[in-house]
């Protein structure tokens, strides 16, 4: 049986049949293996005309392969010993010399281990065994045990070989755009660089151009995948930099060792003033060393460390050091009961300035509204509380009530998303009738229902100073609807009101029209969204707003209701004729 190299080629190619090599004598060389002739077909046995092949096979003899591989074949016009033949010779001397001969080339050492594998040129599948000789091969790493991957590194992937100019232009525009947000820094006052994702490297080279800097006041860095690596370009930066006053690193993984180096950088800075580290996945052992830093650090006065993994331990910590910071958002930490107690008792004990305290999203219940409590009792300087969407229901809001009584302090109270019902909400309203500080309530997210919003528009009629109030998703429905009606007829301090979602439809709204008919110098912001509102609503409103030209209301939000082109064109007709008989332009939202 006659063998011969089949070769598959990506393109039809000639066949080709090997001329006769002109031999090479050396000391090395053998006589090749003699000649067998390629089987003919069965059809043209007599005949001694070569075989028909494929258009796209490629079939070289063995013979022809061998002095092909082993460099002993030369073109015609080519003398021996130049070209491949040359390098065979100066091995040779090599050898005779008693020196090793040169390694073959890469290329011919890769072709050598495939040409003993020969198949039937009428053969259409390639044997595994070849394939397996262009697959790179592992060998073990002595030292460190792991394989690795040996021998010529094959693609089969049509241009995969190329550079791309895809790469090279994304590359070049990075550039480009650091080289901007370079010229940004040295020039503009704040600079916004948020989610432009340009990692440790761009840091790096943008770090530099905050040295020596007069211009940039407030620069945000949030979201652009900076590590704790990265946070080691601001060493020698920071410290000399004192134009710089809010540094915002919010959504980067910096982590504890991130937090731990930028302590040690702005112990050093007199700069500073808001420091915003929220969802930077920071926990106790980061939060202890921004309690060192703060200890040591006096201009440092809004802290934001929301929606990170910080317990009571790291909250205690801080909490010291808050002596002369004014603002602290730990919103999201879900530190819980215990976390508040901690953090409470450190405030009280240590009577730091805090002006602003968000304790949002913690996990915080009604045993834990009750360290709340004793602080909002003992603080002289609170300004802004927010327990936005912990689980203190009625028990913590009757509590914080309570504890309001004997603050002379605090104005806004966020409450929302607490599970409060009528119950906690007249306990608050009970409060407003002798306080006079408060003049924000957030309600928001509470079942509250008619009666809770009736207990506080009672109050509300003629107590309290509250200008904003927030009652979004209530479930006040029609009824409550009524009370509110019936409350903005005396209140003479509420200027914004939301009451987005509470099924007040067209009656509802009926309802509230009747109201904007009696003169309220006060109210300028009602938010009617999400209320199933129908055209009947839209026309109650619209009249409204016609007969009672000296309506305060500046901006009407109806967005997300049932209206239909009839009703949106009412309410535009009714915001143009205010415009033409007082010149008074309101913002009617659909």
């Amino acid at each position: 049986m006659e063998s011969s190299l089949l070769i598959s080629s990506s393109r039809p190619l000639k066949p080709f049949l090997p001329h006769s090599p002109r031999r090479h004598v050396s000391l090395r060389s053998r006589p090749p293996p003699p000649l067998r002739r390629l089987p003919f077909s069965s059809s043209s046995s007599s005949s001694r005309t070569a075989p028909s092949l494929p258009s796209s096979k490629f079939v070289v003899t063995r013979a022809a392969a061998r002095e092909l591989f082993d460099g002993g074949s030369h073109s015609r016009d080519r003398p021996p010993g130049v070209g491949r033949g040359g390098a065979r010779r100066r091995d040779e001397y090599r050898v005779e010399q008693g020196e090793p001969a040169g390694p073959p080339p890469p290329v011919v050492a890769a072709v050598r281990g495939v040409a003993p594998y020969v198949v039937p040129a009428a053969a259409r599948t390639v044997l595994w065994r070849v394939v397996q000789n262009f697959l790179p091969g592992k060998t073990k790493d002595p030292s460190s045990g792991e394989s690795t991957s040996s021998g010529i590194m094959w693609s089969f992937a049509a241009g995969s070989n190329l550079s791309t100019s895809k790469s090279f232009n994304a590359e070049k525009e990075s550039r480009r755009n650091l080289n901007k947000f370079y010229k940004e820094l040295r020039t503009l006052k704040n600079v916004n660089m948020a989610g432009r994702q340009f990692g440790d490297e761009g840091l790096f080279f943008l770090a530099e151009s905050l040295a020596y800097n007069k211009s940039a006041e407030e620069v945000d860095f949030s979201g652009n995948a900076i590590t704790a690596v990265g946070i080691e370009a601001f060493d020698g930066i920071l410290q000399i930099n004192t134009a710089l006053k809010s540094l915002n690193l919010s959504g980067n993984a910096i982590g504890d060792e991130g937090a731990k180096c930028l302590s040690d950088i702005l112990v050093e800075n007199v700069g500073i003033q808001k420091l915003l580290l929220n969802s930077t996945n920071i926990g106790d052992e980061g939060a202890k060393a921004i309690s060192d830093m703060l200890k040591k650090n006096k201009t440092i006065r809004t802290l934001q460390l929301s929606n990170n993994t910080i317990e009571y331990s790291g909250f205690a910590s801080i909490a010291e050091a808050l002596l002369e910071n004014n603002e602290l958002h730990l919103h999201g930490n879900g530190f819980g009961n215990e976390g508040v107690r901690a953090l409470m008792s450190a405030l009280c004990a240590h009577k730091g300035k805090i002006t602003v305290l968000d304790i949002g999203n913690n996990n915080i219940t009604s045993e834990g509204s009750l360290h709340v409590a004793e602080f909002i009792k003992m603080t002289r300087s609170l300004l802004w509380l927010s327990l936005y969407m912990n689980d203190i229901s009625d028990e913590g809001a009757e509590k914080v009530a309570d504890a309001l009584k004997e603050n002379k302090t605090i104005s806004t109270v966020d409450l929302g998303g607490n599970n409060i019902h009528s119950k906690g909400v007249s306990a608050i309203a009970e409060t407003l009738k002798d306080n006079s500080v408060v003049t924000t309530l957030e309600l928001s997210y509470n079942p509250i229902g008619p009666d809770g919003v009736k207990a506080l528009c009672d109050v509300l009629k003629f107590n309290g100073k509250v200008r904003t109030l927030k009652l979004g998703w209530c479930q006040i429905g029609v009824s409550g609807a009524e009370f509110v009606a019936d409350c903005l007829k005396y209140n003479t301090t509420l200027s914004t009101l939301d009451l987005r979602a509470n099924g007040l439809g067209d009656d509802g709204a009926i309802c509230l029209a009747r109201s904007f008919k009696i003169i309220n110098e006060s109210l300028t912001s009602l938010d009617l969204g999400f209320n199933e509102i129908r055209d009947d609503g839209a026309f109650a409103l619209a009249q409204a707003l016609k007969a009672n030209e000296d309506l305060a209301v500046t901006s009407l939000n109806l967005a997300n209701n049932f209206f239909t082109k009839f009703g949106q064109v009412a309410l535009s007709e009714a915001r143009d004729h205010v415009y033409e008989m007082s010149e008074k332009e309101i913002d009617i939202y659909f």
